[in-house]
């Protein structure tokens, strides 16, 4: 296979995009000067090398605002809400939530979600991590806001989730909730409005 091809099989491995559009992106690129390729290509060299994962959140940050702790600027702001908790799935869905300035509590991101046909949650979504992390912070939090998409998937993945955080917080006030059905079905995180997430979170229902 000659290198446009393989150039071509990469992109169409990038998160919603088919062959097609990874055609269009590799003639794109064909069509840049060539000190565009350049800073391209050191650009995605620069975020790989730069960008660290959150201690405790494990969303991506980049090393400009790395703390001593190894924590993101949210996780070490002191002015959030340590009682509220929300689970994500991806580091884009965390954007989406924090950009519409309806949340000024913490996250967690998982990783991912579980197909429902698998049988390994473990191997797809950060869930022993997220346990030791809410027994850590076992007396400040009290909700949980599983904040995953509407598609099948997503309420797989929180079915999977909620119960595994029952057994950590049985013996504890801490109540766990999905965010409301401001979001239609089949609705993906990422893609939300700020209105629909706030109205989401407004109306989280445990």
């Amino acid at each position: 296979m000659d290198s446009l091809h393989r150039l071509e099989e990469l992109f169409a491995k990038f998160p919603g995009i088919g062959p097609r559009q990874a055609k269009r992106f590799v003639y794109h690129l064909l069509n840049k000067s060539p000190s565009y390729i350049r800073e391209f290509t050191q650009l995605i060299e620069e975020v790989r090398t730069s960008s660290h994962e959150c201690e405790q959140c494990h969303r991506f940050f980049s090393s400009e605002t790395k703390k001593p702790s190894g924590t993101c600027s949210i996780c070490s702001d002191s002015s959030r809400d340590v009682s509220l908790l929300m689970i994500v799935a991806r580091d884009s869905d965390f954007e989406t939530v924090e950009k519409s300035g309806a949340y000024k509590g913490l996250y967690f991101v998982l990783g991912g979600t579980v197909p429902i046909l698998d049988k390994e949650p473990d191997k797809r979504i950060r869930l022993k991590q997220l346990l030791e992390e809410v027994s850590r912070k076992s007396s400040a939090v009290k909700e949980i806001i599983l904040s995953l998409n509407a598609t099948p998937d997503g309420e797989h993945t929180a079915t999977i989730v909620k119960e595994a955080l029952h057994k950590v917080t049985k013996n504890r006030s801490v109540s766990i909730s999905i965010l409301g059905r401001g979001l239609s079905t089949g609705a993906e995180l990422e893609y939300v409005d700020s209105e629909t997430i706030k109205n989401a979170l407004r109306n989280r229902t445990v």
